[in-house]
């Protein structure tokens, strides 16, 4: 309960990198509505997906369109023995933090699915796949073993004090993870989620890639049930940047709805039912939606299941869900 009025009182700022794949969400949305007549909304989704070509770690494709960019983090979890090349940097750093990184291509995924069409009619939908695929592909990488994903690539504060082109970068490189010992189910149901919904992504268009992501992703979702704790508590590094406040029972909820939705698997939802309440999803609304609080979204998520439920209790948990939703949009 602390941790809730913590929360409550004390929003954080979302980042700029995470901040800016709800803005390829909203862009998105407003495609598809009447205002895309008075605004030129189709430039911006180019624009937003431009800027994570911008942010691409690792050795870039020969279609990067960013041409000012080139490769960079080519020796990242060298010093660990893994292979960690790859993924986003964040905002304008040189670090790889995986919670918002792991957010923003759940984001991504979610925009996908929902607006696919117009994104494809947009002409962006082979960039909005790369995109994801570009997250996706590190996160593959990062989960090394069923108990094991790596976290964090660099040094948040030797990074703040020294401007260098990433190409160029002399900063700490050094990788941090957890597993067993070092828990992080809000880093392990984040990642969970966005490789679940990703698997949806690529379903029909890739689906020996789409079933690859579904099994990282129901291990990861095991790991981080079965091994609990917050990931800021096992990779202290973390904690002057991207602390979990909101803790990691809102991830494990997010994610098991979202492999409810990649599989259709009951026990999935029943999760998210049984856990409703103690985990937090219906006992409160909450106005903030971001890398570190998923309630919102999980609520939105849960309420578009209602018809689906197969059971009468099922349903009322999901009702509650979509009541505290509603509460929500009536307040922001």
């Amino acid at each position: 309960m602390e941790e809730q009025r913590m929360l409550a009182h004390n929003h954080q700022q979302i980042p700029r990198f995470a901040r800016h794949c709800c803005l390829f969400l909203f862009t998105v949305l407003l495609i598809s509505s009447a205002t895309a007549r008075a605004f030129d909304y189709a430039d911006a989704l180019t624009k937003s997906l431009l800027y994570f070509e911008s942010q691409r770690s690792g050795r870039l494709p020969y279609n990067q369109r960013v041409t000012w960019r080139d490769h960079s983090g080519l020796t990242d979890g060298l010093e660990q023995g893994v292979d960690l090349v790859g993924g986003y940097y964040d905002a304008g750093d040189h670090v790889k933090f995986g919670l918002p990184m792991a957010f923003t291509v759940t984001m991504l995924s979610w925009g996908v699915i929902e607006f696919r069409d117009q994104i494809a009619n947009a002409g962006e939908l082979e960039h909005a796949l790369e995109a994801i695929k570009w997250g996706t592909d590190y996160f593959i990488k990062a989960h090394t073993s069923p108990n094991v994903l790596w976290a964090e690539v660099g040094d948040g504060d030797t990074d703040h004090y020294c401007w260098q082109r990433p190409e160029d970068m002399t900063t700490s490189r050094r990788a941090y993870k957890i597993d067993e010992n070092n828990p992080g189910s809000d880093l392990a149901g984040e990642t969970a989620a966005a490789m679940a919904a990703a698997s949806i992504v690529f379903k029909e268009t890739n689906p020996h890639y789409s079933h690859l992501l579904l099994h990282h992703a129901q291990e990861l979702f095991e790991f981080g049930d079965k091994y609990r704790g917050k990931y800021d508590g096992s990779v202290g590094v973390v904690k002057s940047y991207y602390a979990s406040v909101s803790g990691f029972m809102d991830e494990l909820l997010w994610a098991a709805l979202w492999l409810y939705e990649a599989t259709d698997r009951e026990d999935y939802l029943k999760y998210a039912i049984n856990k409703a309440r103690c985990f937090g999803g219906i006992g409160w609304a909450i106005s903030e939606f971001s890398w570190d609080v998923k309630y919102a979204g999980l609520q939105v998520l849960a309420s578009k299941l209602v018809a689906k439920a197969k059971l009468e209790h099922e349903a009322h948990i999901l009702k509650q869900f979509c009541q505290i939703s509603s509460r929500l949009h009536t307040r922001v």
